[in-house]
Order: C-alpha cells, then sequence, then structure tokens
C-alpha cells in the first residue's frame, strides 16, 4: 500500500468536486469596491482626472485602467473576428489570473507612479500606450536613486503586464533597459535597502508560546500558523489572508485541505494542500511531522481545531470573534507577535524570518541539502543567497570534516563546464 493509499483526512472528509459545462464560463475576478469607500491618493502620487482611470484599489488598476486604443475586434490585417464584447472581456479576465494577487497589486502601484510621472511631462493618451522605448528609459531613470532598484523593475514589469492585459504592444530595447534597470540597482538609496532578515528560531517559538494565551481564539490561531508555517518551510503569505474579506477557496489553505499521511514504515506527517501558488498554478503540498517540546505543530493544530474549531471549508487558521469567524490575516498576525514579544529586542518580526528560520534548523539538524532546498520549494539561487547570508547555515560546512566541506562546494561552485 502506498502513502496516498493511507492518507487520511486530518479534519474530516472532502464532497466530491463539482464539473461544469466546457463552454460555460465562471467569474474570474472579485467585485470591485466603491470609489466612496476609498482613501485619497497620496499629494505626490495624485494622477490628473480621467474617465480612463477610475479611482480603485491598486489590485484593480491593471484591469480598470484602460489604454485610449485598447484590444478590439479586428485581426492583424483589419478585418473584423466574429468575437463579442464579452469574449474581449473574458481574454482580459484570464490574463489577470496569470499574476498573483500580490503581485496584480504591487503592478498597479507601478502603474500609478507611471502615469503621474507621464501627466507630470504632459505626455498624452496615445503615446502611453503602447509606450515608446524612450518614454519608458525616461520613466526608469526618473527613478533611478529615489527608490529601490526592486521597486524600478517591479513598476516596468507592471506596466508591461498592463500592455498585455490591454492587448497592447510591448517593444523595448532589451539590452538597453536592462542597463538602466542594473544602474537602477546600483543606485538604490541607502534607506531603501532592507534590513537584513534574522532566522525565527525554535527557541523562539517557545519563548513565544509562553507569552501567548493559547485558550483565546486570536493567540491559538497565530501560534498554530505560525509553527505550521515553521515546519513545513512554507511561505507565511500562503497560510495567511491579505485582508479579511480576500478568503478565496481556490487560492487559500483550507482545513478541508489538512490531512494526516503515513508511509510504509509507519512514519506520520501532516499534509497541507496549497491551491495555488506563484510557482504551482495547480496548487501543491507542503507537510510537517509532529516535533518534542512546546514548537509542536501538531499539538498547536489540534488546539487550534479545539479553541475555533474552524468549519471544513473556512480558512484554515480562522478564528473566532465578536463579529463571527474571521480569516487570519498576515497583519492581524505580525502585529499579534510583535505585541506578545515588544519587551524582546531580538526576536525576529518579519514574516520572511519564519522560512529562513525553518531552513536554518533543518541544516543544522543534517538534513542534506537538495532535501531542504526540496522541501522549502526554494529557486537555485534565492536557496544559494540564504546558504551564504547566514553564518550559522555556513559554519559546520566550512570546517575540516572532509564530507561536510565537499557538500558544502558542492552546492555553492558552479558546476566545472
Amino acid at each position: 500500500m502506498n502513502s496516498s493509499e493511507e492518507a487520511t483526512n486530518f479534519s474530516g472528509k472532502v464532497p466530491p468536486g463539482l464539473t461544469t459545462d466546457r463552454w460555460k464560463t465562471s467569474p474570474l475576478v472579485a467585485p470591485i469596491i466603491s470609489a466612496a469607500k476609498l482613501s485619497p491618493y497620496p499629494s505626490d502620487l495624485t494622477p490628473s482626472p480621467s474617465p480612463l482611470r477610475p479611482h480603485c484599489l491598486a489590485r484593480y488598476r491593471l484591469r480598470l485602467w484602460k489604454p485610449l486604443h485598447a484590444r478590439n475586434s479586428l485581426d492583424d490585417q483589419g478585418l473584423p473576428v466574429n468575437l463579442t464584447a464579452e469574449d474581449l472581456q473574458r481574454i482580459q479576465d484570464v490574463l489577470t489570473t496569470a499574476y498573483a494577487p500580490t503581485t496584480v497589486a504591487a503592478y498597479g502601484s507601478g502603474l500609478l507612479v507611471f502615469h503621474v510621472f507621464c501627466d507630470r511631462k504632459d505626455i498624452p493618451e496615445e503615446q502611453r500606450a503602447p509606450a515608446s522605448h524612450l518614454l519608458l528609459s525616461g520613466f526608469v531613470a526618473s527613478l533611478a536613486g529615489t527608490y529601490s532598484g526592486s521597486a524600478v523593475a517591479n513598476y516596468l514589469h507592471g506596466i508591461r503586464a498592463w500592455h498585455i492585459i490591454h492587448g497592447i504592444p510591448w517593444k523595448v530595447n532589451k539590452a538597453e533597459m536592462d542597463a538602466l534597470l542594473k544602474a537602477a540597482n546600483s543606485l538604490t538609496p541607502p534607506a531603501s535597502h532592507k534590513l537584513k532578515r534574522e532566522p525565527l528560531s525554535v527557541q523562539n517559538l517557545e519563548l513565544l508560546a509562553k507569552r501567548l494565551n493559547l485558550d483565546t481564539p486570536l493567540d491559538a490561531a497565530v501560534f498554530a500558523c505560525i509553527t505550521t508555517t515553521f515546519w513545513s518551510t512554507t511561505r507565511l503569505g500562503e497560510m495567511t489572508t491579505s485582508r479579511i474579506n480576500d478568503f478565496n477557496p481556490q487560492v487559500h489553505v483550507k482545513r478541508s485541505d489538512v490531512r494526516s499521511v503515513q508511509d510504509r514504515n509507519g512514519l506520520t506527517q501532516v499534509e497541507f494542500f496549497i491551491p495555488k501558488t506563484k510557482s504551482a498554478p495547480q496548487g501543491e503540498a507542503v507537510s510537517w511531522a509532529p516535533q518534542n517540546g512546546p514548537s509542536d505543530p501538531e499539538a498547536a493544530l489540534k488546539n487550534h481545531f479545539r479553541v475555533n474549531d474552524p468549519p471544513l471549508h473556512s480558512p484554515l487558521f480562522s478564528y473566532r470573534h465578536p463579529s463571527g469567524l474571521r480569516s487570519l490575516t498576515k497583519s492581524a498576525f505580525l502585529k499579534r507577535i510583535k505585541q506578545a514579544t515588544s519587551d524582546l529586542r531580538e526576536f525576529p518580526q518579519q514574516g520572511h524570518s519564519i522560512r529562513i528560520g525553518s531552513t536554518l534548523e533543518y541544516l543544522l539538524r543534517g538534513v542534506p541539502f537538495d532535501v531542504v532546498k526540496v522541501k522549502g520549494r526554494w529557486a537555485s539561487n534565492a536557496f544559494l543567497l540564504y546558504l551564504r547570508k547566514h553564518a550559522q547555515i555556513l559554519a559546520p560546512y566550512m570546517q575540516a570534516t572532509p564530507l561536510l566541506h565537499e557538500s558544502f562546494v558542492r552546492y555553492t561552485m558552479p558546476p566545472v563546464q
């Protein structure tokens, strides 16, 4: 019997999937928030009024901000194609889903900066899309030295995504643009450099357990979330939502996505299926095994289910609130951690510290590099970046022990051609 045959749902049965008609399309986009509920633009980033650019949240700008001449039903020879306005809208909606929600929001911010730049330079609408290489070069050059290099690159990618979604050609001189982006990275102002994220440790988790009241709904959810995120080497954003009302069962982990899996040797893991990630649009599974001591994720998860008992198809780490069941957001999670450890100077406060700490913990336990890399779903370059940055990871591999030294060199040196 293989592991899949021995798998059991950790919290109950999942109803069978629904079938849909082949040509019947379903909504792909979330409802738009009324402009009456929106905060005004920042004083230094307020675009000129335009019917092409309604006031909306950053995550909606790629869709709602229209170029002067968008996609139409004519082919490349100018001949009409029998597609309706609904068909054209469907193309746009499908293209929008090619980008992760957090990416769409970041790109929307870049689109705002681009149009404010164009407003100040009196660039007419017809020159904003398709944007010429000269205009884009001027835009990137104007940001260099003021914004971080990564922000400048993201803003440019946002303008490109806007062109793609609305069917506008994108033409740039790649060699020159790459050089401009490289220069923007070199000119990143000191204030924009992020502080190095220190890794969260098992000792940090044990200390946190003493500072939370695990019989209260929020604290039970927060501790279950941080232990699951840590021991499964997962991104915090994959276990929380951005906003209270942002839960999407096709994207976020639900209680029904949890199951216990046992291999042929009787070893048990608890597996969490993430329906959609940046690198795996069809979803992927992460897992942890029970641990000893106060940081045990199994005990924390069972306590969360005891205190909050979220329904099967609700967010996994939702918790009971006076206003009803509430999804645990990333901001609420980090706020509670900060409150509980406010008097501790060296307690890591960044969400990414959890994944870094998990990587460090498994490596220091002697788990092979390639196993940790697969478990954490690290891209090669990112994984090596964190290997080089943390002396605790490097130390055991830089001693006189030949096998450890050989293992480290094999992963950090380029292959011989």
